[in-house]
């Protein structure tokens, strides 16, 4: 098996779990409990959100643990701040389907055909009462980075909350983009972290209503025991792919270029790589004339990729971002993303460009 959808979830790291391991075991306490096990779990977390803060540049009590990137993401788009939210329509479900949710209701910001958002679509689409506007750090679909720079400077300008979806954005510089922001959604299983982990920070001064209910957890803002376990190994993921975010980036790009070197030799003018300004561990390609159930036949013959994103590759739906991007509906069906892991080597590449090659053939 050839695994070529890091974009989709990382296998737990070796140091992660390492770390994790004692809180799964022996030290299994209630971080909650007054007693000596449950303070020895208290402090495990707090001392996971020390690394995730310093990690980020930001304080400690701004970082509130979730259960992964869904989770921060409804509850920053439903909870966050006052007045409309402001979403660009290539957000990931989550943002999409929770602003639907928000009292206040919503307005859509257009993208341009590379999936871009520029600064003047995000002020065509405020109102007088835009009180959050919603643009992720880079696409899951696409890898598009989008220029969160200038659109933070269009809300500071005028009072208005800017959240991300940093999710897929690990090779992104996190603690320039959390700068920028006023809150910020991640997840584990992007990192190298288990499944089921993740964090929404929020800056001081940013209004966060509760989402979940139902305990004092998260300075009561957020209900629930907490997974000392995997905010252990998120801490230290987050820590570590900071740390070797160069590393990793050249390493992807140099495969990604590869694979599209050879992916454009063998089909020419009839495949089409989406997206501009791109992560370098994302390639997706949309072929003229793709075979019908490619994705199967490329399961099949041993490489595992995905339609787009993985939490909506059940459905037979065309891909929103694609929609978004000005593609037909048949075009947005047959898209298909390749992304790049610590792991994937020059091998790998090669033969994925084979197998492609001949499925499509």
């Amino acid at each position: 098996m050839i695994y070529l959808d890091y974009a989709a979830t990382t296998p737990v790291d070796g140091e992660v779990l390492d770390a994790m391991m004692p809180y799964l075991k022996d030290d299994f306490g209630n971080p909650d409990s007054t007693h000596a096990a449950g303070r020895s779990a208290a402090r495990a977390v707090s001392e996971a959100r020390a690394k995730v803060a310093e990690a980020l540049g930001v304080n400690p009590l701004e970082v509130y643990f979730t259960s992964g990137g869904t989770e921060a993401d409804n509850w920053a788009v439903r909870c966050l701040g006052t007045g409309r939210a402001a979403v660009s329509a290539v957000e990931h479900a989550a943002v999409l389907e929770g602003a639907k949710l928000r009292e206040e209701g919503f307005d859509l910001i257009p993208v341009s055909a590379g999936g871009l958002i520029t600064p003047e679509a995000v002020c065509s689409a405020l109102k007088p009462d835009t009180g959050l506007v919603c643009v992720m750090a880079a696409n899951n679909e696409t890898g598009t980075v989008e220029p969160l720079k200038e659109i933070s400077e269009i809300c500071k300008e005028r009072g208005i909350v800017l959240f991300s979806d940093c999710v897929q954005a690990s090779l992104l510089d996190l603690r320039e983009l959390t700068g920028l922001c006023g809150a910020v959604a991640l997840s584990g299983h992007k990192i190298y972290a288990p499944k089921g982990t993740g964090a929404l920070v929020v800056k001081k001064g940013v209004k966060l209503r509760p989402l979940i209910a139902g305990g004092e957890q998260e300075r009561a803002l957020r209900g629930g025991t907490l997974n000392v376990a995997g905010i252990v190994g998120f801490a230290v993921a987050l820590e570590r792919a900071q740390r070797e975010r160069q590393r990793y980036a050249a390493h992807c790009k140099t495969l990604r270029d590869l694979f599209e070197d050879k992916v454009k030799a063998a089909f020419g003018d009839r495949v089409r790589m989406d997206g501009e300004n791109r992560l370098p561990n994302i390639s997706h390609l949309t072929f003229v004339s793709a075979p019908d159930a490619l994705l199967a036949k490329l399961d099949l013959a041993g490489l595992c990729v995905s339609g787009g994103a993985a939490c909506s590759s059940h459905s037979a739906l065309p891909s929103h971002v694609m929609l978004a991007m000005g593609r037909s509906e048949k075009e947005a069906k047959h898209g298909v993303r390749f992304s790049f892991g610590k792991e994937t080597t020059e091998e790998e590449i090669l033969q994925a460009v084979k197998i492609l090659t001949e499925c499509i053939k």
